[in-house]
C-alpha cells in the first residue's frame, strides 16, 4: 500500500504513540495504511497482516449491527467528525474482545477528508481505571497531534467530548463481555 502521501511528522507520531493507533485511506473500502506497536500488541497483527486491507478484518464474523451502523453513519455523513463505539474484534490467534473503538477524520486545510485516524482499547477485561488513564492518553494523543498535522496542513476533525469517558459506554461494554463469556462463543 502507498504510505508515501502520508506526512513523516504523522508516520513518526505514529511510531512514539503508546496507544494502538490506525490510519487509512479514503479510497474505496479505506484500506489501512499504517498501524503502530501498540496495536500490534492489541490483536497480534502487524502491519504486513493488515496494511492494504480494511480494518473490517478485526470483526471476522461478529454481527457488530449498532457498531457497524454507527461507523457507516461517520463514513458517510460529512457533518460526523467522530466516532466512539464498542465492536467484537478478534485478535490474530482468533480470541474475542471488545474494543472500544475512536475514529476521527483528518482533512486538508480546504475541508477534503484526507486519512481516517483511529484508535483501539481493549475493554474486555479493564478496569476502570485504565479505561480513564486510556481516555487521558487519546486526549492527549489528539492535543499533540494537532500542532503535528497543522505542519501538513491537515486537520484533525473531531471533539474530545467524544472520547469523554460515560457510563453508558461502559455498561455497554459489560454486556457485550457477558456475551462473549457465554457458552459457545469462540
Amino acid at each position: 500500500m502507498d504510505t508515501q502521501n502520508v506526512p513523516a511528522e504523522l508516520k513518526s507520531y505514529f511510531d512514539s504513540s503508546h496507544i494502538a493507533l490506525a490510519l487509512a485511506a479514503v479510497t474505496a473500502d479505506n484500506p489501512l495504511l499504517l498501524v503502530n506497536a501498540p496495536f500490534h500488541q492489541l490483536t497480534g497483527y502487524d502491519a504486513t497482516d493488515v496494511v492494504g486491507r480494511n480494518c473490517r478484518v478485526l470483526q471476522r464474523d461478529a454481527e457488530n449491527r449498532e457498531a457497524r451502523a454507527k461507523i457507516r453513519a461517520f463514513l458517510e455523513d460529512d457533518r460526523i467528525n467522530a466516532v466512539r463505539t464498542t465492536i467484537v474484534n478478534f485478535r490474530k490467534d482468533g480470541r474475542p474482545f471488545v474494543n472500544l473503538l475512536y475514529m476521527s477524520k483528518l482533512k486538508a486545510l480546504s475541508g477534503e477528508v484526507r486519512f481516517l485516524f483511529a484508535s483501539q482499547f481493549d475493554i474486555s477485561r479493564s478496569q476502570p481505571e485504565l479505561l480513564s488513564a486510556y481516555d487521558i492518553e487519546l486526549s492527549r494523543t489528539l492535543s499533540r497531534l494537532r500542532p503535528t498535522l497543522a505542519e501538513s496542513g491537515i486537520v484533525i476533525e473531531g471533539s474530545l467530548m467524544t472520547i469523554a469517558n460515560t457510563v453508558a459506554t461502559v455498561a455497554q461494554a459489560k454486556l457485550t463481555l457477558a456475551d462473549l463469556d457465554a457458552p459457545g462463543f469462540p
